[in-house]
């Protein structure tokens, strides 16, 4: 019972103390040192870190950005399927227009004069070094039995008819209703069909804003004129401003070769950065252009490597029989892609960081008091000068008497 009446009154004791700061000035070159030294590093931090580097000082704003593309340049080709053929942006850039991206063809498999007929199955199945065509396993038939009319098979080519029909000399398959001659795939031309297209060039029209801020600016900058444009070609070194890009010098700059890539097709990346200190003249905000390849090109696995997709073009004879050929077309995809942060003067950021600057140096008593009450030889006599207990019920009563 004594014991709880005991710990009820440190409880209470605890509860209506009140602790008010005690100066003590302690006159020690150590002590002083470590005092002196941590507000430095603090201040540093402060004005150097978060005022200057970080620009704590600034408000700032996230960048709005619209891209668009134009590619020009010319391709001369001479194939068994086509004959000499020049090729120009109509024929190359598919589809004309993206968001914020462009694809430029620069190698195709042809499949030319294809029309809606009858014809048998087969299937492309690609060994190591080689493709072999081969009967799919689902189209493989002796007799009319061995076919399913109206069977789609998501592999194939067509639809099966029900007849089983001469796919060689010693092998049958299901016939499939279909664009016959049926699709010749096989591995891509190396080198690459449109081996030009590493000369082509791409204008690129950036227009970003910063709504906080009301601050608009494009990637064409105000010197830049017509004439200007006609002749430049963007080099980070000698001519960083031009907005027109050599796709051998995008592909090159990511430390890719363009003839490599240009077979089985990739992904690239162009990226734009806007960082503006609005402090500071509009002239001095300007775009950074770096250069990346963004699929994967691991050697060590290379399954479905690069890009490529199929596509048609539609003719119809006179007699009016439809008839198509079909591309196969591997090519590069180049992405656009903008970033940027955008800073200028407001009090109230600057208040914020100042403020919190203020209460990191709070943490320096905290510090030294542990350095004074922990390793000092005199811990015990600073501890007892630091810390004193008054009674306030023990002053009144000796005020009474």
């Amino acid at each position: 019972m004594t014991h709880d009446k005991g710990c009820c009154g440190s409880v209470c004791q605890c509860f209506f103390e009140y602790a008010t700061p005690k100066i003590l000035v302690i006159r020690s070159k150590k002590v002083g040192t470590v005092n002196r030294v941590i507000q430095a590093v603090i201040i540093a931090y402060v004005i150097g870190y978060v005022c200057i580097l970080k620009r704590g000082y600034q408000d700032t704003d996230s960048v709005i950005s619209s891209v668009t593309t134009k590619v020009k340049g010319i391709a001369l080709t001479n194939t068994s399927d086509l004959g000499l053929r020049v090729w120009d942006v109509a024929d190359y850039v598919i589809p004309p227009q993206e968001e914020s991206s462009f694809f430029v063809l620069t190698n195709l498999i042809i499949t030319p004069n294809q029309t809606q007929s009858r014809c048998p199955e087969e299937i492309v199945v690609r060994m190591t070094l080689s493709v072999v065509q081969v009967p799919s396993l689902n189209s493989n038939c002796s007799s009319d039995s061995d076919c399913t009319p109206g069977l789609k098979d998501v592999r194939g080519n067509g639809v099966q008819t029900g007849k089983c029909v001469n796919y060689s000399d010693s092998v049958k398959t299901c016939e499939v209703l279909a664009w016959c001659p049926l699709e010749v795939d096989r591995d891509p031309p190396n080198p690459p069909m449109l081996a030009d297209a590493e000369n082509f060039t791409a204008l690129i029209k950036n227009n970003i804003r910063y709504p906080k801020f009301n601050f608009n600016k494009r990637n064409i900058l105000p010197h830049i004129n017509k004439t200007y444009l006609t002749h430049c070609i963007f080099n980070a070194t000698t001519d960083p401003d031009c907005p027109i890009f050599s796709l051998k010098y995008i592909v090159s700059t990511a430390q890719e070769d363009f003839q490599t890539m240009a077979v089985h097709g990739g992904v690239m990346g162009i990226q734009i950065r806007w960082d503006c200190d609005l402090d500071m003249p509009a002239n001095w905000c300007k775009p950074r252009y770096t250069f990346r390849r963004l699929d994967n090109k691991d050697p060590e696995n290379n399954v479905a490597p690069g890009y490529n997709f199929r596509f048609a073009k539609y003719y119809k004879t006179a007699n009016d029989v439809e008839i198509r050929t079909l591309i196969k077309g591997f090519g590069i995809r180049f992405d656009v892609m903008v970033f940027g942060k955008a800073g200028k003067f407001s009090i109230v950021p600057m208040l914020l960081n100042i403020g919190a600057g203020l209460a990191l140096l709070g943490l320096v008593t905290i510090v030294c008091d542990w350095v004074v009450l922990t390793f000092m030889k005199k811990r015990h006599q600073y501890k007892a000068e630091k810390f004193s207990y008054v009674d306030d019920f023990g002053l009144l009563s000796e005020a009474a008497e």
